[in-house]
């Protein structure tokens, strides 16, 4: 992770042997491990744009934690499942089942270290069925450890008030949020285009589902960023602007420090009812 000295205390590879093995027996032991992707985010955002996400905010979440709290981060899987951009050069995508036999051998390590908890912190929002799916299959076989598959943008209230609701429901990538964020945290790497690009919801569009059916949502496509779009962009990044993009980071940070917080203060969830070994 990017960053000064100072955050090396809450990763875990920063760790010698004999202090991980205290750490992760410790009571509550917690580790995040941050997921990204390797992909096209259009002609203005990076490829790193997911991995760039989920890194620097976990990094400021946790270094905002009590010192005394047993959470630790492990170093980010910066490529992951993307086969929705094949097509536009730079794009790398692992298969959904290199990245499941992933989460399952890293996770039975750990859990066999003594972790209780896992948490799988994504901002791809392409994989969060696969790392779901994923969790679920740890889960059977680490019944002492706790898996939690999460996304870095989901239940953030604040975002509907941050965010026109027209591209908060359609703006699927690359488009405000994503290119405001990134004009906060690392501006060198945003390009001059601001694309309006992948009209998925207008009556010209061939695109555009029946009613009833979305691109995502409860009667959701897989759907493909070439058969959508020029660019790469599905949204409207017109807006973007750093301001928006610090408040955004804002509500991030404040969204993850309070769930966070209120997991490590609490011995939830069960684990290991007989029932289920």
């Amino acid at each position: 992770m990017s960053g000064d000295g100072g955050q090396n205390t809450r990763r875990l590879e920063c760790m010698h042997w004999p202090e991980a093995a205290l750490a992760l027996q410790r009571s509550g032991s917690t580790l995040v491990w941050p997921f990204g992707a390797f992909e096209q985010h259009g002609p203005q955002l990076p490829l790193s744009t997911d991995a760039l996400f989920a890194e620097r905010i976990l990094d400021r979440v946790l270094q905002g934690l009590p010192e005394e709290m047993p959470i630790w981060a492990l170093p980010i899987q910066s490529i992951g499942l993307s086969p929705e951009h094949r097509g536009f050069p730079g794009t790398l995508s692992l298969s959904a089942e290199l990245l499941i036999r992933l989460v399952r051998e890293v996770g039975k390590q750990l859990a066999d270290q003594g972790v209780q908890r896992l948490v799988l912190f994504n901002a791809h929002g392409g994989q969060i069925g696969l790392l779901q799916t994923a969790a679920r299959e740890l889960a059977v076989e680490t019944p002492a450890m706790a898996v939690l598959p999460c996304f870095l943008w989901s239940g953030v209230s604040e975002l509907k008030s941050l965010v026109p609701a027209n591209e908060l429901a359609h703006g699927l990538h690359a488009g405000l949020a994503e290119t405001s964020l990134m004009l906060a945290l690392e501006p060198a790497l945003v390009g001059e285009q601001r694309p309006l690009d992948g009209d998925h919801v207008s009556n010209k569009s061939a695109a555009t589902p029946p009613e009833g059916w979305s691109l995502e949502g409860p009667a959701p496509l897989a759907w493909f960023a070439a058969d959508l779009s020029q660019s790469g962009v599905v949204g409207d990044s017109r807006g973007a602007d750093a301001k928006l993009g610090s408040q955004l980071e804002t509500a991030l940070l404040a969204h993850w420090r309070q769930l966070f917080t209120s997991l490590m203060t609490s011995s939830w969830p069960p684990r290991g009812d007989q029932r289920r070994i």
